[in-house]
């Protein structure tokens, strides 16, 4: 799978997490330099609470792009490390 935002891949992995329609990448799958730190956070009942990254591309931003759980909950702990995307970022196979 890939994440592709403005034609620039931001993170490729054959091992992503499917969990409520999302696709969750190693974080270790991402382009570092396209990720800024955001001070967004949010909850979910059962996965915990969230934070975001920011993605930066040819100088333009698209805010809280990406969000993972850094202590999801038990229910969820299977993506623990991981990121998921959207606000455009398109998710295609390989």
């Amino acid at each position: 799978m890939k994440a592709i935002w403005k034609d620039k891949i931001l993170a490729e992995s054959n091992n992503t997490i499917v969990v409520e329609a999302n696709h969750y990448f190693p974080a270790s799958s991402i382009q570092q330099h396209f990720f800024a730190p955001s001070n967004t956070k949010t909850h979910c009942g059962w996965k915990g609470e969230a934070s975001y990254y920011s993605i930066i591309v040819d100088g333009e931003e698209n805010t809280d792009a990406a969000w993972f759980y850094p202590s999801p909950k038990d229910a969820a702990k299977e993506i623990t490390g991981y990121i998921a995307f959207w606000k455009g970022v398109q998710v295609v196979d390989s």
